[in-house]
């Protein structure tokens, strides 16, 4: 055969043959060889011998379609299909072995022939690899399929072919069966039923699997399409919630998550079982284009994602070396490089190559939008009851059908682009989902919408879409009539033809966000459409988040979060502005990925985009002002000390105004929400509270910040009256009073002071040297270390090494040394999932660990290495965080004020105070933040005489030395895990 290589001397295949290999060819060259190997004795030859033949052909051919692909001459379902042509050679060789290994000729003939002796077998492919389409590292699917008298026969074959596959290290997915007990599994169970859809003949009886084809289409007739197609939905929602319900997760999940392969899989399945489509090229062009439903561009696009997705998928496999689906951050950078992306502008490789996904991602999305509906509707027949148009619907050129709004015949969006949006607007005030042909008809047709930039009724539209209330009542009226909620015959038309999502403003976003209409009508959209930020804090695209955000908004005015918020629900009763907020929310990162400040930038845009909108003066000032200053209450409350007069002064300066304090807590809660769950908890929000509180009490002219003695004086009196009536002597309670500095006083809440001064009497009437108390606040999430200790050098980063032992993160710390010499230190700590500690024995752990570290008992950084707390997940290890110092001299009138940024880990903060303890610093207090990987840890110092640091060369050695200490400690974490690593 002109394919086959030719052997060298020494009898190995020629190199430069082997390159050339084909299917074909290597079914000939297996032939070959099995044939030279075989005794003259024997059917086959040594089983040794005939694997590792499979072996060095497998080899061989895998690395052939792998540097194809890598050299971009093969596409990525190029490259799966001919992994599956090859396999379909050796799964046949293997057969073909069996039959003769196992003596039983005639029980596997060729698919062509009819078996002679009654006792038949199929081996046929099924899943993925039965459409043809094979990853590099995905399970081999295989049915072996019997007659009813033949399962004993066939037992001995089908063990003979497993165990040869999997001696040759492939996985192997399996099952053997008669033809009734496919069709009963598959009656029973919808994903046996999806294998089985796309199985194809490999080896055997060709008469026995035409017989099962035959009976299985019956069946799958006769169970009808509906029910196949409701529970794929039903599983493809289910998947969509294991695997994140949005297709901009910025670590997605490029098989199962949203807007992946298994998405557009899905739909072949539903057009396979209603179509009898059978290819996914069938899917993806030609028959829908002659049905209408796509056409020749819409088809393209369709099949430059699948491609684009495949592609990435085996990269991403051969990167790997294992059958990897989830693109995570350390993978991204090296798979955009192999796939050619690299920085353009402002914009480096992978945020290049992440945001082509998310837009692909976002045509798989409109794809199923438009044919899943027709699948449906070809399924289930018309709608029994529905709604019929009324004669304002129809006057402003709009119809129904099957309860969902459309165009009427002869409208044209390209030469009426406005009808674009009035369909939307429309569509919120009747409360009718879009019919598939519309939401069709707006993708189409998108580019149109840059003609309404100027349109005073589209940017009304938009303004209502974005935060008009819901309407409730019905009306009278040509140009308007609202109407109810659909009834229930109605809701389960709506159901039974879209997805049903929650008519909230979020909702109509994501449309105008999917079709395109939103990037087309405002440009600075456009944008930041799937734009990732490419570190492990933000979960979102930036688009997804900002749409989030409104939805997290929604839900805080509906108050169907109050038990979670409770503090905005109250805050949002009152409002005021109700569409500057929403338009701040919607803009305030509008301005990312541009370089320079994104608030400063987002708030010119705002500026000039809200008039255009049809806002106020006011309005737009508002707008502007909030997305300018949209981070200063997370920045000020995490990373400052609020305790701290010229802090809560500061921010009143700015804000100036209690309306625009209740905005601009509005909007950094939701803003912070919308960045995942996990980032929002009890503790934030203890602390923006305190924060908002404090600021509200200046803003209102009472009792304030700059009248220090007179708090210090108040705090004093209602706590010697809460210990007079626990009946503790005058003598100790004035001792007690004497002992704090005014930093104290203003610090902690009378129950906390009572709380303390019977911890100071209780060990100093027993002289102990140090005393551990802890306590769990699940109300604020937080647990509060109380360490009272005869104050000494390096105090905090011996308690702070002891708590990252017992694998505890510090979010704030309190430090006091009293007037009598001892120290009084307080920590609020969470554990690894932002909780509280409340279990008695992990209390008690923390408590023995701060007492043996304080004693000497053990090596703090020993222990820290050794217990192999720094060994971070391979991923993480891609998002790059470089040591940084930042020395605030202006944020306090009395501290110098440390900011350190760097790499999170346990220790970090035990490495960064013993720095500072090394430079005589005393530190007031730590307020620490962590986004993703990146920790910000501010520190409120003096120097040894317990003055402000001002001297500009002493305060440039200190951050000289402490970036020191960061990069000696993370080049020394590194050294210790890539030590881990290798052993």
């Amino acid at each position: 055969m002109p394919n086959a290589p030719v052997n060298t001397a020494s009898g190995q295949p020629d190199v430069a043959a082997l390159a050339r290999l084909t299917p074909e060819g290597l079914a000939a060259c297996l032939a070959r060889e099995l044939r030279d190997a075989t005794p003259h004795d024997s059917a086959t030859p040594q089983r040794d011998e005939a694997v590792a033949i499979f072996r060095r052909y497998l080899a061989r051919y895998q690395a052939d379609i792998r540097a194809r692909f890598e050299k971009h001459e093969l596409k990525g379902a190029a490259s799966a299909k001919q992994i599956a042509a090859f396999t379909d050679v050796l799964v046949r060789g293997i057969v073909d072995l069996a039959l003769r290994a196992t003596a039983t000729p005639g029980t596997v003939g060729e698919g062509t022939q009819e078996n002679r002796s009654g006792s038949n077998l199929v081996v046929a492919a099924t899943g993925g690899y039965g459409r043809g389409l094979l990853a590099p590292f995905s399970d081999i699917d295989l049915l072996f399929l019997t007659d009813e008298g033949n399962a004993h026969d066939a037992h001995r074959l089908v063990e003979y072919v497993l165990y040869f596959l999997w001696d040759l290290g492939l996985k192997v997915g399996h099952a053997t069966r008669t033809i009734t007990e496919c069709i009963e599994e598959a009656r029973k169970d919808t994903t046996v039923r999806t294998a089985l859809l796309d199985a194809r003949l490999l080896a055997g009886d060709g008469a026995l699997f035409a017989m099962f084809e035959a009976r299985y289409i019956v069946a799958c007739v006769e169970a009808g399409a509906a029910g196949f197609i409701h529970d794929k939905r039903r599983e493809r929602l289910e998947r969509h919630r294991r695997f994140g319900d949005s297709p901009y997760l910025v670590e997605p999940n490029i098989k199962e998550g949203r807007g992946g392969l298994r998405d557009l899989q899905t739909l072949y399945w539903m057009c396979r079982n209603t179509f009898g489509t059978r290819h996914v090229t069938d899917l993806l062009a030609p028959d829908f284009i002659w049905m209408g439903i796509l056409t020749e561009q819409e088809a393209a696009r369709a099949r430059r994602s699948w491609d684009f997705l495949w592609t990435v998928r085996l990269h991403l496999h051969y990167v790997a070396g294992l059958a990897e689906e989830r693109l995570t951050f350390d993978m991204q950078p090296v798979i955009g490089a192999r796939m050619g992306y690299t920085r353009h502008g402002r914009q480096n490789g992978v945020e290049r190559f992440m945001r082509h996904y998310f837009l692909t991602a976002r045509e798989v999305m409109r794809l199923t939008h438009v044919l899943e509906p027709a699948v449906l509707r070809q399924a289930q027949g018309p709608v029994a009851i529905a709604v019929k148009p009324d004669e304002a619907m129809r006057e402003a050129g709009f119809t129904l059908i099957d309860g969902q709004i459309l165009p009427e015949r002869g409208i044209s969006f390209d030469k009426e682009p406005l009808k674009m949006m009035q369909l939307l607007d429309w569509a919120r005030m009747r409360r009718r989902p879009l019919h598939p042909l519309a939401r069709h008809q707006l993708i189409r047709w998108e580019r149109r919408a840059v003609e309404l930039r100027e349109d005073p009724e589209a940017a009304r539209i938009f303004l209502d879409l974005l935060c008009g209330e819901a309407p409730q009542i019905e009306t009278t009226g040509r140009r308007r009539r609202e109407v109810a909620m659909p009834s229930d015959s109605e809701a389960q038309v709506m159901t039974s033809y879209e997805q049903h999502a929650p008519p909230g403003h979020a909702h109509w976003l994501h449309i105008l966000n999917e079709t395109g209409i939103f990037g087309r009508l405002i440009p600075d959209w456009a944008r930041i459409v799937g734009q990732m930020q490419f570190d492990t804090y933000h979960v979102f695209t930036v688009d997804e988040h900002t749409i989030e955000a409104i939805r997290i908004m929604d839900e805080v005015a509906s108050g169907r979060m109050a038990d979670e918020i409770p503090v905005a629900y109250e805050l949002v009763k009152g409002l005021h502005s109700r569409r500057a907020l929403y338009m701040a929310v919607l803009l305030h990162d509008v301005a990312k990925g541009r370089g320079g400040d994104h608030s400063e930038i987002g708030s010119e845009i705002a500026a000039e985009l809200c008039p255009k909108l049809g806002m106020s003066g006011e309005e737009t000032e508002t707008v502007s002002w909030l997305v300018l200053h949209h981070l200063l209450l997370s920045h000020t409350a995490f990373q400052r000390d609020i305790d701290d007069p010229k802090t809560i002064l500061d921010v009143a300066d700015i804000v100036q105004s209690p309306e625009r304090l209740r905005l601009l807590l509005l909007l950094t809660i939701v803003d912070m929400r919308a960045v995942s769950s996990r980032v929002w908890n009890a503790w934030k929000a203890t602390l923006l509270r305190e924060l908002y509180v404090r600021v509200a009490e200046v803003l209102a002219g009472g009792l304030a910040t700059t009248e220090r003695d007179v708090r210090v004086r108040h705090a004093k009196e209602i706590t010697a009256e809460i210990l007079a009536e626990d009946g503790i002597p005058q003598p100790d309670i004035e001792r007690f009073l004497e002992l704090g500095y005014a930093g104290y006083w203003l610090s902690f809440d009378h129950e906390t002071h009572k709380r303390h001064a019977r911890l100071i009497r209780d060990a100093d009437a027993r002289e102990a040297p140090l005393t551990v108390e802890v306590l769990p606040l699940p109300a604020r999430g937080v647990t509060e270390v109380t360490v009272y200790s005869i104050d000494v050098p390096g105090l905090f980063s011996k308690i702070a090494g002891a708590l990252a032992l017992a694998g505890a993160s510090i979010v704030d710390a309190r430090i006091h040394t009293m007037m009598h010499g001892m120290a009084l230190d307080t920590f609020w700590i969470q554990d690894t999932v932002g909780s509280a500690y409340e279990e008695t024995h992990r209390l008690t752990r923390l408590s023995s660990l701060i007492e043996q570290a304080l004693s000497g008992q053990i090596d703090i950084k020993a222990e820290i290495a050794q217990a192999g707390f720094g060994h971070m997940p391979l991923r993480m290890r891609a998002i790059h965080v470089p040591p940084r110092v930042v020395i605030d001299n202006g944020a306090s009138n009395t501290f110098t004020v440390i900011e350190i940024n760097g790499r999170d880990r346990p220790g970090l903060l035990h490495d960064v105070t013993a720095a500072m303890s090394r430079e005589n610093l005393q530190i007031a207090s730590a307020h620490i933040t962590t986004y993703g990987v990146r920790a910000v840890d501010v520190f409120y110092v003096k120097d040894l005489f317990g003055l402000k640091i001002t001297d500009k060369k002493r305060l440039e050695e200190i951050r000289e030395s402490l970036l020191a200490c960061m990069k000696a400690a993370e080049a020394q974490a590194k050294a210790l895990l890539d030590a881990k690593m290798s052993a």
